[in-house]
């Protein structure tokens, strides 16, 4: 890419950065016209050094310009170009013009070549211009100018044999570095998005557990309102200040998930909700006419602010679910603290209504990329007593330090207690049931 694009101009990446431009965008008449000049200069200083060759005249001149003016053509058609200098730098070295600056034409058509891929044919060009270098210097000497020029010593075919090397050496070197640079583009722009569509779906996920559980909330206060309105007024005000609750809170909500997309190297405004955050859930459902029960098993742990976020929000929708789709008007819901996972069930009695209680279907879905990404596990399914459970397994890095029911730290290397190992503690009414969850279909909202 040329220097016009991205920071750091033509130089970003290194010294032959250069060399990566795409070809097409242009003819190279500056650099063109910089070599041309070189050559000319060059050759003539290069002509009062070798006495035993022609000095440079008109025709030597002519034949510069007609080696030079090819190379603008370098970047569109690499191939006739390396083959066209060549030729005209074999007629311009059988013509008994000096050796010197005239093979930085070749060279210069021989990168070009190489660097856009088309390596055999530069390799063709050097070795057809190195063997026709040969037949004049040690065979055809006798019938070209100047006259009285003697065979030339094989000892000087060392050098043009390094030279050789060098050009293609050197040419190589830059086509690997391009296809390097090409690669590393590759991958920042796979990479980019990536996180774009991680982030996305990140925001698609908070979007729906907010707006579907809140507004759940407010569709059943809604209806009690309504039927409310004329025969117990005081309970209709009481919905109508749940609704206005919730709709409060999912704006919080929604405006901190927006607010990531304004201004994403920002801090969030508010940390992002956690299992501390249960009984405003609890909260919630109760005003929506569910109860909800809740039990502890193992020791509490400080999570990591991940594993945190995808508990609540998967308890949260599990919720919203029961309040959609259960004819049950209980919960319970169960959080495990094992040394290495947590472990949430959310339980309802059922059985499914069967209504169609809006939704977008992408609960079950969202649940499962949450536990996904932290490396866990969802169940989803209706019970064999025709109840419906929401199974959640959510690693957790052991080091994490422990925090006792009573909400003090644990002692440094004290091992939490799994939830097998420690009696269930109940926060609310009822039993904990312990049935396995059974393969069943899946209910969303």
């Amino acid at each position: 890419m040329s220097g016009r694009s991205g920071n750091g101009g033509p130089w970003r990446g290194g010294p032959w950065r250069w060399a990566e431009r795409e070809p097409g965008r242009g003819l190279p008449w500056r650099s063109t016209a910089l070599i041309t000049a070189f050559v000319l200069v060059g050759s003539g200083f290069a002509a009062r050094n070798q006495p035993d060759r022609l000095a440079l005249d008109a025709l030597g001149r002519v034949l510069l310009l007609l080696g030079a003016a090819p190379l603008l053509l370098r970047h569109r058609h690499p191939v006739p170009v390396v083959f066209a200098v060549t030729a005209v730098t074999w007629a311009f070295l059988a013509a008994g013009y000096p050796y010197g600056p005239v093979f930085v034409l070749v060279a210069v058509a021989c990168f070009a070549a190489v660097v856009q891929g088309h390596r055999r044919a530069a390799w063709w060009a050097l070795g057809l211009l190195w063997a026709g270098h040969l037949v004049l210097a040690h065979w055809l000497y006798r019938y070209l100018p100047p006259d009285g020029d003697a065979a030339a010593p094989w000892g000087q075919e060392i050098p043009v044999a390094g030279f050789v090397v060098a050009i293609l050496a050197a040419s190589e070197l830059v086509r690997v570095r391009r296809e390097q640079w090409a690669g590393e583009r590759a991958e920042r722009a796979a990479a980019e998005r990536r996180r774009a569509d991680e982030e996305r779906l990140r925001m698609a996920r908070e979007l729906h557990d907010v707006l579907a559980h809140s507004l759940s909330v407010i569709n059943v206060q809604a209806g009690v309102g309504l039927a409310l309105l004329d025969s117990d007024p005081g309970q209709a005000r009481t919905a109508l200040t749940t609704i206005k609750a919730a709709s409060k809170e999912a704006l919080g909500e929604v405006r901190q998930v927006l607010d990531t997309l304004r201004a994403p190297g920002d801090a969030p405004r508010a940390p992002a909700p956690g299992l501390d955050r249960l009984p405003e859930l609890v909260e919630q459902a109760a005003s929506a006419g569910l109860t909800v029960r809740t039990e502890t098993a193992g020791r509490r742990r400080r999570l990591p602010p991940g594993t945190e976020l995808a508990a609540f929000r998967i308890v949260q929708e599990a919720l919203t679910n029961v309040v959609r789709h259960s004819g049950s008007r209980t919960a319970l819901v169960v959080l495990g603290y094992g040394s290495a996972a947590l472990d949430l069930r959310i339980d309802d009695e059922g059985p499914a209504t069967g209504d169609d209680a809006g939704g977008s279907g992408n609960g079950l879905a969202g649940m499962r990329e949450r536990a996904a990404a932290l490396g866990g596990t969802i169940d989803a399914g209706t019970r064999p007593d025709g109840g419906f459970r929401v199974h959640a397994v959510l690693p957790v890095r052991p080091e994490e330090p422990s925090v006792r029911p009573d909400g003090s730290s644990a002692r440094p290397g004290e091992t939490p207690t799994s939830p097998a190992e420690t009696p269930v503690r109940r926060d609310g009414p009822g039993t904990r049931n312990d049935e396995p969850p059974a393969a069943r279909p899946e209910e969303s909202s």
